[in-house]
């Protein structure tokens, strides 16, 4: 049996309270939305505005949330890559990193090579269900095209289902287009949810305009917005951890709204990416224990009060190396992160000094650690037949249950490590005493060596590349 959702921060009486903070957040302080567009489509669903600023109604609340799937498919090029988002634990890339970091160059600024080659390693990879997103920024490209390549890069070297990028809202339509293409055109988007985007608000109580047309292409498209309030506790939100989820939850229903007044049935998810502040600098904490304690709370409030797929941010670290740091905070907080119960982890494949850097062999290593604590949360087996009565009569006194029958027929189903070295220190020296880091950096050169040049088929490759050339005129 699976374990419970054990890590429970906050006991169910405190959801209505969390609930109505946030309303009266939303009443009476409102949020500010840098869009006209979007001001107008508040207007015309009942809120009252002033400037910039929109007051949203406990009904406009209740009714956007009412229309939001609990459930939905993420479809994917190849179906057997499709996923359904609100069930498991599902891992996406990184977001946000600009440094690029290996054993063979060092620490640099990323490239679109380095791009390329990050997505080719998340579609090999096992335990990396989503692929795109920005796990890298690449430094070597124009800004104002930067979203197109990265488009055709994920295109052409992912099948799994994929994650765009925030921008102004033509580029967005851009890759919109795109996407539309690679998957055959005709409008398939429109009965299909086949792009998600990740969106942060503009904390405190506030959503830039990028944002807002992102939100609102993206919805109009019928694709999926991941809602991702970006906090950090003393510094942009309260220090009071409850008072942090509360204005997450603030900026999470906000941005619900929109998606549902631009599109009733949007797909949306209910995420978090909030931490606390490292108080002694002003910066972002990444190694701390208390983040997935304020994110956790907004977890139980989105998978049992608000019943919407959730994603966190989990697996961070502030170490700059592959060291002893960097694996107990990777692992705390991904260990949390998937026992919250959330649907989708994010900064879980390979990330360093909190978020700036990304590491190959780290990717490598990280796709472990997602394992061992998948295993932690599929719990054990508690059957009549687990208890093993019979087994341990018939082996008795002193005698061994290596040649059992039920260990033969079970065995093969223990959890054994991919790139951990499990081997004796005499068999572990003699086969060259590598360290993980060092077996990391071969399977990363692997991947990469077999990784095929793409994984579009040659026609809709043309189909891609033409609209890729079109939005470049």
């Amino acid at each position: 049996m699976p374990l419970n959702n054990a890590l429970e921060v906050i006991s169910r009486d405190m959801f209505d309270k969390i609930h109505e903070a946030s309303l009266k957040n939303l009443k009476e302080t409102g949020i500010q939305f840098h869009s006209q567009a979007a001001i107008d489509l508040f207007k015309q669903g009942g809120a009252r505005v002033e400037g910039q600023t929109v007051f949203i109604t406990e009904k406009m609340v209740a009714d956007a949330l009412a229309t939001c799937p609990s459930t939905f498919e993420w479809t994917a090029r190849n179906p057997e890559h499709s996923v359904t988002v609100g069930e498991g634990f599902l891992v996406q890339p990184n977001v946000g990193p600009v440094f690029i970091q290996d054993l063979d160059h060092g620490r640099r600024k990323a490239t679109m090579e380095d791009y390329v080659n990050v997505i080719k390693i998340c579609q090999a990879g096992q335990y990396v269900h989503l692929n795109g997103t920005i796990p890298v920024d690449p430094s070597d490209v124009d800004s104002q095209t930067k979203h197109l390549h990265m488009m055709a890069a994920v295109l052409k070297h992912t099948d799994k289902p994929i994650i765009g990028f925030c921008f102004e809202g033509e580029k967005v339509r851009q890759n919109l287009d795109m996407v539309d293409t690679a998957f055959g055109g005709n409008g398939f988007l429109e009965d299909h949810h086949c792009l998600g985007v990740l969106v942060n608000p503009l904390t405190p109580l506030g959503f830039a305009s990028e944002t807002c047309e992102t939100i609102m292409e993206y919805a109009k498209r019928n694709q999926i917005t991941l809602l991702a309030p970006c906090i950090m506790a003393g510094i942009s939100g309260p220090i009071s951890f409850l008072g942090t989820a509360v204005l997450q939850n603030t900026e999470l229903l906000a941005g619900i709204v929109l998606t549902q007044l631009t599109r009733p049935g949007a797909p949306v998810v209910y995420a978090t990416a909030s931490t606390t502040g490292h108080m002694q600098t002003g910066s972002f904490a990444a190694g701390t224990p208390e983040a997935m304690l304020i994110n956790t709370p907004n977890i139980q409030m989105g998978n049992e009060y608000y019943k919407l797929p959730t994603r966190t941010m989990c697996g961070i670290t502030h170490a700059k190396a592959i060291d002893c740091q960097a694996g107990y905070e990777t692992m705390m907080s991904l260990l949390m992160g998937v026992l919250s119960g959330a649907n989708i982890g994010v900064q879980c494949l390979g990330t360093l000094d909190a978020l700036m850097t990304l590491s190959y062999e780290k990717m490598i290593i990280d796709q472990e650690i997602i394992s061992r604590a998948l295993r932690i949360k599929q719990g054990i087996s508690a059957t009549a037949e687990d208890l093993a009565v019979e087994t341990i009569q018939a082996v008795g006194h002193g005698g061994t249950y290596l040649t059992h029958p039920s260990t033969v027929k079970a065995c093969r189903s223990m959890w054994s490590p991919e790139i951990s070295d499990w081997k004796s220190y005499d068999a572990w020296e003699a086969s060259g005493a590598e360290d993980i880091v060092v077996k990391a950096n071969k399977k990363v050169k692997d991947i990469l060596a077999q990784a095929p040049e793409s994984l579009l088929d040659p026609a809709v490759e043309e189909a891609v590349t033409a609209v890729f050339t079109a939005t470049q005129r």
